[in-house]
């Protein structure tokens, strides 16, 4: 019987946490457009149609 030898991957482990980091970063990216681009939406809204201007007597 042969017996298989393990190589060790070491090029895996350095891919792995720029993967991980990118993984990090674009999450957060995508968590910013989707948290704040609703409100300054609805914001640019309510401005647009005189929301927060004063009433007038």
């Amino acid at each position: 019987m042969k017996r298989k030898s393990k190589k060790r991957k070491v090029n895996s482990n350095i891919t792995n946490k720029k993967d991980s980091d990118e993984n990090k970063n674009t999450a957060k990216i995508v968590l910013f457009i989707f948290g704040i681009g609703p409100i300054i939406g609805i914001i640019i809204f309510l401005a647009s149609k005189g929301f927060f201007n004063s009433p007038q007597i």
